[in-house]
């Protein structure tokens, strides 16, 4: 019942959004320029065309073949459409990411029930909502980016992955990469996943990241004298103290047994090393899913398709300190409380030279990446339609001091980030993860963000029920705030004709790239 729960309530929303959407912007609008007509050219059986202009490959136009041939026969019965091309409209087009919407927000609650057996189902279906709310997620269902198809195919891939159907997951691995490339991090990081799981349980060591919860839960139980089947949940001591032992005890471990983190990645390496010819039969699919990729960079010659100028890799450390503040602020009901500042707090105070060594050298390297590798790519100087924008002009840059302001909280953010991992390996193979996908990319692009924020809220375990529903509170507000701006503030930039709007990310192409700070008129100023 929890999934079917979710599909109705996300649905619930879906719907009536997009059909708003379509009628106040029933046109392409910024990046859906080039991908709606690339669409419409497959949906003509011209698969030979391609526009230079776009960057990832055509997975998402595929996806939206396959759903619009299956919605024909019924719009054609209907005559809603008298061929098959003309039912490739913009609006339907769009529909292709409302529906895996509600797709992916299943997903999200199969993962959750998987990784955490024995949360609540009432608790699972509210964590599954919150996080179909997630505002970066949210806001590109009702367009036709390929953002939801990416997502929701990685975690296809991953929910796969968890089941141990790993040709299945190879599969959906590639679907991933084929909607965007830079997917390929997460096909190896799910493999990766799968090595220390396997090697952990073929160790004999203590359970792995994905039945940790299972293993804490029945020690509450046994500790309290409660049997299975009991009402558990409704016997534990306050939230607000499980969340401060739950925490207290994950910082005195990180802190006090840091040469355990040696340890445990010698011991993880030395078994898969044992188990390497079953691990090879294991994961051979995702192997030809890399060599297929690596074949296919070589054949390209650039990880990129198109505008390949305006995508140059370059070594963007900074991107990993917007990311880690980014999404402790989309987390801010765990990780900004007074009770979570206080264990931080003790933590430093039980062990302070290690601590003290930690935070220095967390501040020291961020420090350096914001001063050496800050990247202000032309796009996001030159167009005021998105919020990074404003961001960089109003914050970052407000003041030469406010970037290494930022430092401190950007060191805290991931000291946050640490210290919900369940396991220290994991946590290191995620953080490559974030680092292979984030520091190439010369754009500030929140929307990147959105994968790695799915698989870090997924395993931090934060049980908090009060967190979750302000949480929610949150995103619905962004969620309004960004919705109305788009729909109901338009503005006219004064070198260009047509109705410009506010929009969450950096734009990825520019025909023709404004001055920065461009002058621009709201639609309803009386000037």
């Amino acid at each position: 019942m929890g999934r079917i729960a979710v599909a109705v309530t996300v649905s619930s929303w879906v719907i009536p959004i997009s059909i708003v959407v379509n009628r106040i912007v029933p046109d392409p609008y910024m990046d859906e320029i080039i991908h709606v007509p690339q669409a419409q050219q497959y949906c003509k059986g011209n698969f030979t065309s391609w526009d230079p202009m776009i960057t990832t490959p055509p997975g998402l136009y595929c996806i939206s073949l396959a759903y619009v041939a299956y919605l024909f026969p019924g719009m054609f019965c209907m005559q809603a459409a008298s061929t098959f091309s003309r039912t490739c409209s913009t609006a339907i087009l769009r529909s292709t990411n409302a529906i895996l919407a509600v797709i992916c927000s299943v997903l999200v609650y199969k993962i959750i029930t998987l990784l955490r057996p024995a949360l609540d189902e009432r608790k699972a279906t509210l964590y599954a909502i919150v996080l179909a709310m997630y505002p970066l997620h949210w806001f590109f269902t009702f367009l036709y980016y390929t953002d939801v198809a990416s997502l929701t195919a990685v975690l296809a891939m991953y929910l796969w992955c968890l089941k141990r159907n790993y040709l299945l997951s190879a599969l959906l691995g590639s679907l991933a990469v084929f909607v965007r490339q830079t997917n390929i991090i997460w096909v190896l990081f799910v493999a990766c996943s799968v090595v220390i799981d396997y090697s952990s349980v073929r160790g004999k060591k203590p359970q792995s990241h994905f039945s940790e919860p299972i293993r804490k839960d029945s020690q509450r139980a046994s500790d309290k004298g409660i049997t299975e089947g009991s009402s558990l949940r409704k016997r534990r001591p306050s939230k607000d103290v499980d969340t401060v032992n739950h925490l207290t005890q994950q910082r005195i471990t990180s802190t006090t047994c840091s040469s355990g983190f040696i340890d445990e990645i010698q011991d993880i390496f030395v078994m898969a090393w044992h188990l390497k010819w079953e691990l090879l039969v294991s994961l051979s699919p995702f192997f030809l899913v890399l060599v297929a990729f690596v074949a296919f960079v070589c054949w390209n010659g650039s990880i990129v398709l198109g505008a390949k100028e305006a995508h140059a890799v370059s070594p963007h450390f900074a991107q990993l300190m917007y990311f880690s503040l980014v999404s402790a602020l989309f987390m801010a009901p765990f990780q900004f409380t007074l009770p979570y500042a206080a264990v931080m707090v003790q933590s430093f105070r039980k062990s302070r030279l290690l601590s003290f060594v930690q935070w220095f050298m967390a501040l020291t390297v961020s420090f350096l990446s914001v001063h050496f590798f800050s990247v202000a790519h032309p796009y996001l100087l030159a167009d005021n339609r998105h919020y990074t924008f404003y961001i960089w002009r109003k914050v970052i840059n407000r003041h030469w001091l406010m970037k290494y302001l930022l430092v401190l909280f950007y060191a805290y953010s991931w000291f946050s980030i640490f210290a919900k991992a369940q396991k220290k390996i994991w946590v290191l193979a995620y953080f490559l993860a974030c680092a292979a996908v984030l520091i190439p990319t010369p754009l500030i692009e929140f929307r990147y963000y959105t994968i790695p924020f799915f698989f870090l809220i997924l395993h931090s375990h934060i049980d908090d029920y009060r967190s979750w529903v302000l949480m929610g509170i949150l995103y619905i507000a962004i969620n309004i705030f960004t919705m109305v701006m788009f729909l109901f503030r338009p503005f006219y930039w004064s070198h260009e004709s047509g109705t410009q709007r506010f929009i969450c990310p950096c734009l990825a192409w520019i025909e023709e790239i404004p001055s920065p700070a461009a002058g621009f008129v709201l639609a309803d100023s009386p000037s």
